[in-house]
Formats: C-alpha cells, structure tokens, sequence
C-alpha cells in the first residue's frame, strides 16, 4: 500500500476501542485501497476525545457543562 502523499483518506466504522475499521486510500489517479485497520483509542475516554475534537475542545465541553449546571 505504497502512498506518494497525493492520496486522501477515510475511516469507514465506528471508532470505538479496539474497533475493526476500514481505512479507504483514494488516489490521484481515481483508484482506490481499502486497508483493514485496529482503532487505537483503546479507553471509552479516548473516544470521547476524539470525538470532541482533541482534548482542548474535550476540556473546554466539560468547562462548560460543570459552568452551566452550577
């Protein structure tokens, strides 16, 4: 699965930890890979980052919600 740095990536699955998800390889040239692949966000908290975008955004969420209940 040589790559040149033209290509374009997708995950195909739900990242939840230890997932089995599809990574897509599309290239310049119109052809596509698909590659098998292990979701490392091993814990329910890393995807919970992830999710949220990094874990600046994860904090700055929770800042909010705990400002907002309190």
């Amino acid at each position: 699965y040589a790559i040149d740095g033209t290509e374009t990536f997708d995950v195909v699955g739900e990242p939840t930890p230890r997932a089995e998800l599809t990574l897509v390889i599309h290239r310049s040239n119109g052809g596509i890979a698909e590659v098998p692949v292990t979701c490392r966000l091993d814990t329910a908290e890393e995807v919970a980052i992830y999710q949220a975008g990094g874990v600046l955004q994860r904090f700055a969420q929770d800042f909010l919600e705990s400002a907002a209940a309190g």
